[in-house]
């Protein structure tokens, strides 16, 4: 039976149903709507069956269409972990990791060695990209990314929308003003107090992240109106703004998560002690039909032990 059914039209079908939009299949797909219409209906007629109800609105899957849709999924991510091998590539002793880079960067990667130490047997491709943060209007990660670049698991920032994935809070995130011991034992001027930040240059970590806080927010929260918080120094990455600081080049307003191994290691202090939760945390992701599921599971254990450990 299954070699009688064109094999694009059950491809159409999946991103159909996971969308639940033949215009969002067509774009992940590219190829037009009326393209996935028209191979949705010739595999109904194949079938013998309604895959959807046609909504003013969109669509929604008929009984028989849910019932086929988590059999087709995992069917696809086996044929491409065949294809993987076919190609020597070994999902069994692999794990591919995505995650933002400054979260690579400042928490990951120096915390990798004790997850390498524990299962030496799983060979790490870690990917950092910006991609993996929640950007305004496009919160939703969809599962089909994960698909497509062949994702084990993805650490993202964001508010933790992301449907058809296993999703599990790893750590919430908190702004706090940073700067070096350096900074505050040689400067001309004292920082005891929020005010006092008018004698400093403020730093301003700009990672183009949705909710981000800046220093207007900050020194409302404290009550200061004498700062001017639109001067000082500009960085579109937090590791950046984080070096910067450490190099006493000013106060910076990031994030406490980020800069934990800093801090232990006494290149940064946190000089006030107000701090302002973020709605957004780091979440990790998989999917739930995953075929590398030994060593997914394996890799979010240690994730979230890890995080438990993390700076309050």
């Amino acid at each position: 039976m299954l070699g009688s059914l064109p094999l694009n039209a059950l491809v159409a079908f999946e991103a159909a149903a996971r969308h639940l939009s033949f215009s969002k299949a067509a774009a992940e797909l590219n190829v037009t709507p009326a393209a996935i219409s028209q191979q949705i209906r010739s595999l109904e007629d194949s079938l013998g069956i309604q895959l959807f109800h046609r909504l003013t609105r969109g669509l929604a899957l008929t009984p028989a269409g849910e019932a086929g849709l988590p059999a087709l999924r995992e069917g696809f991510g086996r044929v491409r972990e065949g294809v993987g091998r076919m190609r020597g590539e070994s999902r069994q002793d692999s794990l591919n990791v995505w995650a933002a880079p400054s979260f690579t960067a400042k928490w990951l990667v120096p915390r990798l060695p004790r997850f390498t130490a524990a299962h030496p047997e799983v060979n790490i491709r870690l990917t950092a990209t910006a991609e993996l943060m929640d950007h305004a209007g496009t919160t939703a990660l969809p599962a089909s990314a994960l698909r497509e670049h062949d994702i084990d698991v993805a650490v993202r920032f964001g508010k933790g929308n992301y449907p058809d994935c296993r999703v599990e809070k790893l750590m919430s995130a908190t702004a706090v003003p940073l700067c070096s011991p350096a900074l505050l034992a040689n400067a001309s001027q004292p920082l005891e107090q929020p005010a006092d930040l008018a004698h400093f240059t403020l730093l301003h970590d700009d990672t183009p992240y949705e909710g981000r806080l800046d220093w207007s927010r900050w020194l409302e929260a404290a009550g200061v109106e004498s700062v001017d918080s639109s001067r000082g120094l500009r960085f579109n990455h937090v590791a950046i703004a984080l070096e910067a600081a450490a190099d006493s080049q000013g106060v910076v307003l990031s994030l406490l998560q980020l800069a934990e191994r800093d801090i232990a290691g006494g290149r940064l202090v946190v000089p006030f002690d107000l701090r302002l939760p973020l709605d957004q945390a780091y979440y990790v992701v998989s999917l739930e039909d995953a075929p590398n599921a030994d060593n997914i599971d394996a890799f979010r254990t240690w994730l979230l032990a890890e995080a438990r450990g993390q700076l309050d």
